[in-house]
């Protein structure tokens, strides 16, 4: 008999982090490597937010919080709410976890019983399949294609939902694709899911304030109001101010929904870094003009990597409409040789072997569920990315 837990066996570790550590052992070891893999901003944290952290611990403020949050946060939160979107939420409608990745767990874990279903449209961020499955739920998966800009039709989520179904797990702009949903792709969306009134939904904004060209960002419960009640909308600080390692996640929704994600948050992490909430209160509450600025610098390097990559024989890569990411597909490449011989018979075929021959690192689309594509990350320096999609280019041509 096995120490370990059974559901261990349903899950897998995260491939981003796994590429990602691959890529630094390579650069540790003296190797020419350019990461393409990770899902941060390569800037600093704006310094009026690592004051506030700074001023935080001066001030003492370095003792156990509440289990999901202090109030001043979850009245920003609250406030921000009202603000982006005119979505009307009480702090004791609010939950703040260590980054979004706990709470969207909290909420599975405190809703999902063996056999409920979790719609989730590929291409998926990688998690959310296995918390699904650690939560003992089902993930179903709604595939959305290329031909649609890898976005989820009214049509294919109405074919997915059953009776058992619970959640659809919502994410615009996506991670991998960068695909978002205007205004009337929403509403296609949430006018099925208001005819399914046992579905609820969880809808990961976390790319919210990085949307290009005429793109404007909307979400669920403002595009439908008649969703509110069952709708958990959930953010971070992680992508906007640029604050992946200070790990505040947040979300908003029906009070007692908040108040069974704090139980189970109460009897796991408890709160988030009493520092983390000061230095996140700074970030929702101060200046909000470098968000503009930052999401023009994305776009001018999303323009770049999508038109070298649509340059390289075999890709074809879309132009999404936010978050920082690009999601090519290699379906022209299937089939081909390296030099060296090995074929190219799937994405993660191809990923190893670019990583091997060119150094640089990116993650195969098997990962997040639609193949035969790879994921890029263009959250790095103009001159990293044209080398690297440079390299991209000399590697598809050595094909043969």
């Amino acid at each position: 008999m096995s120490f370990l837990s059974a559901t261990l066996d349903r899950v897998k570790p995260s491939p981003t982090i796994a590429i990602s550590t691959k890529a630094a052992e390579m650069k540790a070891a003296g190797q020419d490597v350019i990461s393409l893999s990770a899902g941060e901003p390569d800037f600093d944290t704006p310094q009026h937010i690592k004051d506030a952290a700074v001023q935080a611990i001066a001030d003492g403020k370095t003792k156990y919080t509440a289990p999901d949050g202090i109030p001043e946060l979850k009245a920003a939160i609250a406030t921000k709410m009202e603000r982006d979107h005119g979505l009307d939420y009480l702090p004791s409608q609010v939950s703040v976890g260590t980054g979004g990745k706990q709470v969207l767990y909290n909420a599975l874990m405190a809703t999902l019983n063996p056999g409920d279903e979790v719609v989730i449209p590929a291409p998926y961020w990688v998690s959310y399949p296995d918390m699904v499955l650690l939560a003992g739920g089902t993930p179903v998966v709604a595939e959305a294609s290329i031909q649609t800009g890898f976005k989820l039709t009214a049509d294919q989520l109405e074919a997915a939902i059953t009776d058992k179904t619970k959640w659809l797990i919502f994410n615009s702009p996506s991670n991998p694709t960068g695909a978002g949903y205007s205004w009337d792709e929403m509403k296609e969306l949430t006018d099925v899911l208001m005819r399914h009134p046992h579905v609820w939904v969880m809808t990961d904004d976390m790319y919210e304030h990085l949307a290009y060209d005429d793109f404007k960002f909307c979400t669920p419960a403002q595009v439908e109001p008649g969703l509110y009640d069952r709708t958990l909308t959930v953010n971070g600080v992680s992508k906007a101010y640029a604050m992946t390692g200070w790990r505040i996640g947040y979300a908003a929704g029906p009070e007692h929904l908040i108040k069974a994600m704090r139980k189970v948050q109460s009897q796991s992490t408890s709160n988030p870094s009493s520092i983390s909430q000061y230095a996140a209160l700074a970030a929702l509450n101060g200046p909000q003009d470098f968000l503009a600025d930052n999401a023009k610098l994305f776009e001018r390097r999303r323009n770049l990597v999508v038109d070298m990559l649509n340059k390289a024989e075999g890709i074809s890569c879309p132009n999404p409409e936010g978050a920082f990411y690009v999601y090519p597909s290699i379906s022209g490449l299937i089939g081909k040789k390296t030099p060296e011989g090995v074929q190219i018979n799937s994405d993660e075929i191809f990923v190893t072997e670019l990583l091997s021959a060119k150094g640089v690192a990116a993650v195969h689309g098997a990962a997040f569920g639609l193949s035969p594509n790879f994921r890029v990350s263009y959250a790095t320096s103009d001159a990293l990315l044209e080398d690297a999609c440079t390299r991209i280019q000399d590697f598809c041509a050595s094909l043969v």
